[in-house]
């Protein structure tokens, strides 16, 4: 490595340097920042500290009930959740679960706040093999707030209500634990209802009621909130917060190392876990890998937690006022499998009627492109499809349909993923065409390339050089340029592919060879310690991606003169595969399967055309070049003779700085 670039080198990296100093934020952002973390983080740990208070309250009303003693359980209850008035009536009973278990999922609603406290999604397991549990059971995951004419905010969590299970129109009050299986034409319908009273027992003409309604083979649930004759019991203030929460679990297998890591290639499920919202038809996230916060004050459509391969999402069927949302890592959570906290505070609209009803819906799923968009509700755009415009539309337009086309052949997933690619490099192949002839013509120019470069050694024949070179590529029909299009046109692509295989459902748990999960890394050594950015496993797929990758460059360094004689550039060249054996190691295998498929395929394709690239038609062409500018000559365009006169211009420069 020359003198120049060890200079170049050492700027590239003070340039790199300077400008993570200038992007850097400022001390009154960083204070604003942890301003902002901490309330966040009192607010999680308060709603933490409410469900463990209730826990161990739950507990001793269990006890209670157990020995008959109704009169100190009634007393404790009130105790423990004031004085609510109207409603003091319904804060006492006994705790109801009811299951609704359809094809897609599990679901749990309990009378107490009348929550969903928990949804198992059928057909999917954790890593580990453990049921996959979207949403985790906790006391505060739904609450509704308002207040009574008589000033006493009224907290639905802390009410219990009497469930009904409505059939063919007539309600059958459930007073025990129960079970329901939905056929797939069959449908089950529950209104939870929270009455007004006193001692003297519950006025049924007047209660707060939610309704779920479940379908036998969706992922969709009905979910509406009725007032019903509390026109002159609630406050009428024209809106109503709605606090919804979850504990998001941990369903991917994670480099241990990895854990809290934002780094997208250590732990990807962090990376593409976020709270997303739809506001004014665009879909944004709150801070996706990342803690973070959102107040939105316009109207919204939907709010969803969403993780790297499942989804919660509560949808208004009109829309929400505004929402406060917020996505935060609890430091003192102890449990192996968290993830993180998603929580949102939600602006519902009401009005004093005799009969108000907030209609709205959730839907408890995978993220999968096609189930989403059957929605009709923008969900799919959740999908990060691609740093660009373009990159999102080939996602949306070729790679997810062929991907899905290719579904229906039932193929093993590591074998689509191999004729994907093929097909992939075929359509490409009329944009690389040109840039791997080129690499052949460089080839055969060898001789003459060497010959020029022991013709002009010295730095000041430079430009006379580069003439020169440029004189015999050009009589040899290579144009330098012609490879730039080729991969501005592929990166779009390039991109989408990147983007694609870590976050495909279709992809999760299927196995391939060795793979077991094609969606995480195949792991075929677990080190036992960590290296730093590498991580604690061998990925077999990354290895093989990686030792195709340094042959490629290997290969075409032998015949590209011009990057071969730039020491810098030779480092950088051989210097990338090892970058990405890093970077990618755990990273998807699918990932990485594609991306060896696809050099390999690549390095065919090079082979062939240089193999097919006839050395004496080049030869031919130059002579033929030769005679017919043999006395005409050379046109040079603006920007050529500009160029050569800032060539000439540093070369003067250069000789002036030599003979000082």
């Amino acid at each position: 490595m020359n003198k120049r670039s060890i200079i170049g080198l050492v700027l590239i990296f003070a340039i790199f340097v300077g400008y993570m100093f200038w992007v850097a934020p400022s001390k009154e952002e960083l204070a604003e920042r942890q301003r902002v973390h901490d309330s966040i983080y009192k607010a999680f740990n308060d709603s933490v500290a409410y469900a463990d208070s209730m826990a161990k309250v739950q507990a001793e009303l269990d006890s209670l009930a157990k020995a008959g003693d109704t009169t100190a359980q009634r007393q404790m209850q009130m105790n423990q959740r004031g004085d609510l008035g109207v409603f003091n009536a319904s804060t006492f009973g006994d705790t109801v679960s009811i299951v609704v278990k359809n094809e897609k999922m599990n679901v749990t609603i309990s009378n107490m706040g009348a929550q969903v406290r928990e949804v198992i999604l059928n057909g999917y397991s954790t890593y580990d093999s453990l049921p996959l549990q979207l949403i985790t059971p906790a006391d505060d995951n739904m609450n509704l707030v308002f207040s009574t004419e008589e000033s006493r905010v009224i907290n639905t969590r802390d009410l219990v209500f009497v469930p009904y299970l409505e059939q063919n129109g007539r309600l059958t009050e459930l007073r025990e634990d129960a079970e329901l299986e939905i056929a797939d034409d069959e449908s089950v319908n529950l209104r939870l209802r929270a009455f007004v009273g006193d001692s003297n027992g519950l006025d049924k003409d007047r209660y707060v009621e939610f309704y779920y309604g479940f379908g036998g083979d969706y992922y969709n649930v009905d979910f509406d909130i009725t007032f019903h004759g509390l026109n002159k019991v609630i406050r009428q203030d024209p809106y109503m917060d709605f606090e919804w929460h979850n504990r998001m679990n941990r369903q991917e297998k994670v480099d241990a190392s990895a854990k809290g890591s934002r780094n997208r290639n250590k732990d990807p499920e962090k990376f593409y876990s976020s709270v997303y919202y739809k506001s004014s038809g665009d879909v944004v996230e709150v801070g996706r890998g990342r803690d973070g916060d959102k107040q939105v004050k316009t109207k919204l459509d939907w709010v969803a937690f969403k993780q790297q391969f499942f989804c919660a999402i509560l949808v208004a069927d009109s829309s929400f006022e505004n929402a406060d949302l917020a996505q935060v890592t609890r430091k003192d959570a102890e449990e192996e499998n968290y993830l993180c906290d998603m929580n949102g505070t939600i602006g519902l609209t009401y009005e004093a009627r005799q009969d108000y009803v907030m209609p709205m819906g959730f839907y408890f799923g995978p993220t999968k492109y096609r189930d989403l968009r059957a929605e009709h509700q923008g969900f799919e755009k959740m999908l990060p499809l691609g740093w660009w415009i373009f990159s999102k539309f080939v996602s949306r337009i070729f790679i997810i349909p062929t991907f899905n086309y290719l579904e229906t052949f039932n193929w093993n997933y590591g074998i689509i993923i191999i004729v994907f690619t093929i097909l992939l490099r075929l359509l490409l192949f009329p944009l690389t065409f040109k840039s791997y002839q080129g690499t052949a013509i460089m080839r055969i120019l060898k001789p003459e390339m060497d010959a020029l470069n022991k013709k002009y050694p010295n730095p000041e024949d430079a430009m006379k050089k580069s003439q020169e070179m440029q004189r015999l590529q050009k009589k040899a029909g290579y144009n330098p340029m012609a490879g730039c299009l080729p991969i501005l046109l592929q990166m779009p692509i390039l991109t989408a592919m990147f983007m694609f295989y870590p976050q495909s459902v279709e992809l999760r748990q299927k196995h391939f060879l060795w793979c077991d999960d094609l969606s995480t890394y195949d792991s075929i050594l677990d080190l036992g310690f960590n290296i730093p950015l590498y991580g604690d496993h061998v990925s077999l797929f990354c290895l093989l991606m990686f030792g195709m990758q340094f042959f490629y460059t290997w290969y075409t360094m032998r015949s590209n003169q011009g990057q071969a004689s730039m020491p810098g550039m030779k480092f950088m060249m051989y210097f990338m595969p090892f970058m990405m054996l890093f970077m990618f190691n755990s990273m998807a295998a699918a990932l990485n399967l594609y991306y060896f498929v696809s050099l390999s395929l690549t390095m065919l394709q090079m082979v062939l055309i240089r193999r097919f690239t006839s050395e004496k038609k080049v030869r031919a062409r130059m002579a033929e070049y030769d005679n017919k500018h043999k006395n005409q000559p050379v046109k040079k365009s603006k920007f050529q003779q500009r160029l050569e006169q800032a060539q000439k211009m540093a070369e003067q420069a250069q000789r002036q700085q030599n003979r000082r």
